[in-house]
């Protein structure tokens, strides 16, 4: 009789060999990224169990090992040192119970007492409506060493919801941190009239969990389901960062399928409920879900979400490979708002730097050496007279490919237009922001197929996946009247992940 261990073994070993024979092939591809994390081949999601533990980062992640779609959910695993430089790890968790028979879905790590206790969700479908006909419990699995999981043999440790306006099915992705005597826990969950909501737990020993309160729920325009919630301190304030699914678009926002933000405020752990101010967008772009965040050893709040969108067009997926993981970036609260940095530990990847300085800009211009498909890209505008600047990202003049950046001052509108991106999904994304002194920062990273966007130190980011030709290479700056390229700098950026190694 096989014990619960090797069953679970098994499977890991099973799916390891087919992303293995994957792997090479899709590595051919020239869409794959460079420096951002993604899965060997097959599918990626959500970031789940980001820690720091033992002196690594470890990140895991939704995968589906067996294609390039979303299928019964694995825990896929990959750690690095310095968040710039990652090493793939075995398949951490597979669906193997009656519990989890059809997925293992997103959930946390926290360390205790020197070993790794991950949370998550067990799915079992009891029908053929994915959105009805479910089943979900909450799980832990136990780590000595921060790769192989032995699932407990308690689980599931949280077996149904309370009673109450909670609805029975959706109640999945906790989130678990330690306070004092005791380690909380944030669900996602929606009331019973599909109304957005987080649910607040609380256990000594991880194994016995008391239902707290509703934490925080849906008022007005939020949606029908709050997914990944992650609940910590920032500045002194409690944040909580959730994925509402359903929210309506209002003027410019909310043109995603489902959103990613926060709301910040303070948290009574005794009744359970979350003070709050506005629900605030994380990121203004196409491609940017599920973040997820932890504290590193230096006292850090570091960030990391899913790189794409539900039911958007996933082109790499031919090449069967599916989804990524954005650059790690580096929380803080600036004039009341959450600002995101890209972190310091990437200039490990720079080389070749390009520089320039003073240069006035007026019609279209490009500049000598600056061009390319994996870089970054670090420029301060003065806006003088202009009412409309900008720059075009991967341009091709045989494919009139390009990826278009514009500021408009009239508007105070920031909008990233990729209509003529190459494959895959069109569209525009507009952020509000203001010039600082008449200046306009850009923080700009791009990868193969995807262009991350820093705008005013942080104060806005803009997320997106693209997919144009490989000799869609150009960079050309544009204004309607003259601009000043104050500072400008580029540089290549070396690979940061290196190919899965695996023996079992």
């Amino acid at each position: 009789m096989k014990t619960l261990k090797n069953q679970h073994q098994e499977k890991i070993s099973k799916a390891m060999k087919t992303v293995l024979n994957e792997q090479e092939a899709v590595n051919q591809n020239y869409w794959r990224l460079q420096y951002h994390v993604s899965t060997p081949a097959y599918w990626m999601n959500d970031p789940n169990g980001f820690c720091f533990y033992k002196g690594e980062y470890h990140l895991f992640y939704q995968h589906h090992p067996y294609s390039p779609e979303w299928g019964p959910m694995f825990w896929g695993h990959i750690k690095s040192r310095d968040l710039t430089h990652w090493e793939h790890l075995p398949i951490a968790l597979a669906p193997s119970e009656e519990y989890d028979q059809d997925g293992c879905f997103s959930g946390s790590a926290v360390e205790k007492d020197g070993k790794l206790y991950a949370m998550y969700t067990g799915n079992v479908w009891t029908g053929a409506n994915y959105d009805t006909d479910l089943r979900q419990v909450q799980c832990l699995a136990v780590s000595e060493d921060g790769v192989h999981f032995n699932k407990a043999a308690q689980n599931p440790v949280i077996d149904s919801v309370s009673e109450g306006n909670i609805h029975p099915d959706h109640f999945r992705d906790p989130k678990v941190w330690k306070k004092d005597d005791y380690y909380y826990c944030v669900l996602g969950s929606r009331t019973k009239d599909h109304e957005g909501q987080v649910l607040l737990y609380r256990s000594r020993d991880l194994m016995d969990w008391e239902f707290i309160n509703i934490m925080a729920k849906s008022q007005g325009n939020l949606g029908f389901m709050w997914e990944c919630p992650d609940l910590f301190i920032l500045n002194g304030q409690d944040v909580l960062v959730m994925s509402p699914q359903g929210v309506k678009p209002e003027g410019d926002l909310y043109h995603n399928l489902h959103q990613a933000g926060y709301v910040k405020g303070k948290l009574d752990y005794q009744t359970g409920l979350l003070q709050h101010e506005d629900f605030q967008l994380l990121d203004y772009g196409f491609d940017f879900y599920a973040p997820q965040t932890t504290e590193d050893e230096h006292g850090r709040r570091i960030m990391i979400a899913w790189m794409a969108m539900w039911e958007s067009c996933m082109p790499e997926q031919k090449y069967n490979w599916a989804g990524a993981m954005t650059i790690p970036r580096e929380l803080s609260i600036k004039q009341g708002n959450i600002i995101s940095k890209p972190i310091p530990e990437l200039k490990q990847l720079r080389q070749h730097h390009v520089q320039y300085k003073n240069i006035i800009v007026s019609g279209e211009q490009e500049l000598a050496g600056i061009s390319g498909d994996c870089y970054e890209l670090e420029v301060k505008i003065n806006a003088k007279a202009a009412s409309k600047f900008g720059v075009k990202l991967r341009t091709d003049n045989e494919t009139h490919q390009e990826t278009l950046l514009t500021y408009d001052r009239l508007e105070s509108l920031f909008i990233f237009n990729r209509n003529n991106s190459g494959e895959g999904d069109g569209g525009v994304r507009k952020a509000p922001v203001g010039l600082n002194d008449n200046h306009l920062h850009l923080h700009l990273f791009v990868d193969k197929s995807s262009i991350e966007v820093f705008i005013n130190e942080g104060e806005k980011v803009m997320t997106s996946r693209i997919y144009p030709v490989e000799n869609a290479k150009g960079i050309c700056f544009f204004a309607d009247q003259e601009i000043e390229l104050i500072t400008l700098s580029k540089w290549n950026l070396s690979k940061g992940v290196s190919p899965l190694m695996f023996k079992g």
